[in-house]
């Protein structure tokens, strides 16, 4: 059952992702050549925590962080560790807040230093993709129309878009009905309403657009070992239109 929110519980939402949007702001300063991925997961447990938040993603499922940090051919949930960032890798971190009792979730992913002009691209399609699929996510259009936007962008510019995971509703809980595919046909799936919040999040892979887990059985990665992006946003579908809930 897709929920929808209250003004009230868009109110609790946004203060969830104010906090995740400041965190991102804060990591995104502190990615170089040579900090670990530990380093950032601590800066953004501390930071969460200094809002009157905690991380949402510490402890779900058991996982054993506080954000997700995905470098190069990691698509997505990478556990954060000793490994030391180089110059020229891109590294995606996914960062989850909960306050009040409800979610927030975004990610991005970073260059480090100097990066390979096709990676680039990888990112900046990647974005384009997300921006495309929240521009869709207007009352009354179909699910279907923000997937198959997302997938458009992508496909066009030669990338493939990961079918093993998806975007999802969110609000009180993290993960919340509808799943939101990266991929889809235009006018399929359930019609969009004033109160929806969802965290669209298009991964995007330089080659096939398979995956696979590694044997931490987290970490996601792509299964030619080419490079993939991940961007986030969580929306609030409104009766104005689509309002990114996780910018500043």
């Amino acid at each position: 059952m897709i929920i929808l929110k209250s003004d009230r519980e868009l109110e609790y939402i946004r203060d969830a992702c104010k906090v995740v949007a400041k965190t991102l702001l804060e990591l995104k300063q502190a990615v170089e050549p040579g900090v670990t991925t530990k380093e950032l997961d601590t800066l953004a447990e501390n930071f969460i925590l200094s809002q009157g938040a905690r991380p949402a993603f510490k402890g779900y499922q058991g996982f054993p962080a506080s954000i997700c940090t995905s470098v190069n051919e990691e698509v997505v949930h990478g556990i954060p560790g000793l490994r030391r960032l180089q110059d020229g890798d891109i590294i995606s971190i996914d960062v989850g807040a909960v306050i009040n009792g409800y979610y927030g979730d975004a990610a991005v992913t970073l260059p480090v230093g100097e990066i390979d002009a096709e990676i680039e691209r990888l990112l900046s399609v990647t974005e384009e993709a997300l921006m495309a699929g929240i521009k869709r996510a207007v009352k009354d259009n179909r699910l279907g129309d923000v997937s198959h936007a997302i997938q458009k962008v992508v496909e066009s510019n030669g990338f493939s878009v990961v079918r093993d995971y998806v975007g999802h509703g969110i609000g009180r809980n993290m993960h919340e009905e509808p799943q939101v595919p990266n991929f889809g046909l235009p006018g399929r799936g359930p019609r969009l309403k004033a109160g929806m919040t969802l965290a669209i999040e298009p991964m995007v892979n330089m080659g096939t657009h398979e995956v696979m887990t590694k044997e931490d059985n987290w970490t996601v990665v792509t299964k030619d070992l080419q490079p993939s992006a991940h961007f986030e946003h969580t929306i609030a579908v409104t009766e104005e239109g689509p309002e990114i809930l996780t910018s500043l």
